[in-house]
């Protein structure tokens, strides 16, 4: 049983890293992995042993992230959370790699959520289609017409950002 529970708490970056692609807010994020692991430990049983958690785990965040969804769409507030205070001020980045990734989180979280969970396990989670597609309890083809479509989305929301940044204001 021990090790059961060290197996799922060497989880909780990955799970951590998931939600906050799902949410922007932090303390959402952290709530929402609390819950995962509070289900995790409760249905402690249903994890097959010998097998990694990983994938037990995030499909037990995912339909927890849905069903809070749902909460939300139900009560007719607001999906996405304002970014906190700290990560709303502007500072004057050092190096164009932290202008590129700030760029691309935030087109990440400008995509449906659909497309983001399906893009977030693929390409950041490193899960096969296969697997992606089962904890998201999609088909694989839904899987990968979602990925196709939020690259698409991400491709035109970073062009689009890149003309901007490149446009300079010229003051006589």
């Amino acid at each position: 049983m021990d090790d059961k529970k060290a197996a799922i708490l060497s989880e909780i970056p990955r799970l951590r890293r998931y939600a906050r692609s799902l949410l922007r807010d932090r303390d959402s994020a952290d709530d929402l992995v609390q819950d995962c692991l509070e289900r995790a430990l409760v249905r402690l049983d249903n994890w097959q042993t010998g097998e990694s958690p990983r994938r037990w785990l995030f499909t037990i965040m995912h339909h927890l992230f849905i069903d809070q969804m749902r909460k939300v769409n139900r009560r007719g507030e607001a999906a996405m959370l304002p970014l906190e205070a700290g990560e709303a001020q502007a500072a004057p980045a050092d190096q164009v790699e932290t202008i590129a990734s700030r760029e691309i989180m935030d087109a990440l979280q400008a995509i449906s959520p659909d497309r983001r969970a399906a893009l977030v396990m693929v390409a950041i989670e490193g899960f096969s289609y296969a697997e992606a597609a089962n904890i998201l309890g999609v088909p694989a083809g839904t899987l990968m017409s979602r990925i196709a479509r939020g690259r698409e989305e991400l491709r035109g929301l970073l062009d689009d950002s890149s003309r901007r940044r490149s446009i300079r204001i010229v003051e006589k």
